[in-house]
């Protein structure tokens, strides 16, 4: 498995040993890890840095791993949850299941086992990082270059799409037009080419989708914001 520099993961157990060895473990694969040490540490780290993944153990003071996954699951059904335990009972099964978890591993809980489940979730956060919703059905994948209106493929131009991919894995930022001149066009850049693109891309998605900064540049508005 790759290293995931881009994730987030959240390991809770209140074993400090166990915790250690995880969290060294983890390491080699992520650059941000948080660790806690029972349930109401575990929210209050989840509330501060929402981690991509979670991975915590059931049995806990102050604030079982169930009753903390179904407050996180109250108002979070994305987050990816890997669940720990030494007891395999039927009720904790039954209500993990409910809870949306990704895993139920049984302690103590083998390497491979947690990389492989591990690999699963960190593809499936990816893929979900990769599609951005534009609004009104539209839905841009940037890992494969493709827009789509109700999951029907709408045909954009070679330079469209680089424009649109540009502005999206920048989303949180406004993209200046050195940085489009550079990247669509090679530098050579008029202002009657960018008008013209930016109108093309307006009439095949939302108008509202793509946001002139005067002076500066561009910014894509999500459906989010």
């Amino acid at each position: 498995m790759k290293k995931f520099s881009s994730l987030k993961i959240l390991y809770i157990d209140d074993d400090d040993s166990v915790r250690k060895s995880a969290i060294d473990l983890l390491e080699f694969y992520f650059d941000t890890i948080y660790q806690a040490h029972d349930g109401l540490s575990g929210i209050e780290m989840y509330k501060e840095y929402k981690p991509d993944i979670i991975i915590t153990d059931i049995h806990m003071p102050n604030l079982n791993g169930l009753d903390m996954v179904r407050q996180i699951r109250a108002e979070d059904t994305e987050t990816k949850i890997i669940v720990m335990t030494a007891f395999l009972k039927t009720p904790y099964l039954l209500e993990a299941m409910d809870l949306g978890l990704i895993k139920y591993l049984v302690k103590p809980v083998m390497e491979n086992e947690l990389l492989i489940t591990l690999k699963s979730c960190v593809t499936d956060v990816n893929e979900k990082k990769n599609v951005f919703n534009l609004g009104d059905g539209f839905k841009f994948d940037t890992l494969n270059n493709n827009l789509f209106l109700n999951n029907e493929q709408v045909f954009l131009s070679k330079k469209e799409h680089v424009f649109l991919k540009k502005l999206l894995i920048n989303h949180d930022r406004v993209v200046t037009y050195n940085e489009l001149s550079t990247s669509v066009w090679d530098g050579i850049m008029s202002e009657d080419a960018i008008r013209s693109i930016v109108k093309d891309i307006r009439k095949k998605v939302t108008k509202q989708v793509i946001k002139n900064v005067s002076g500066i540049g561009y910014k894509i508005v999500l459906e989010e914001d």
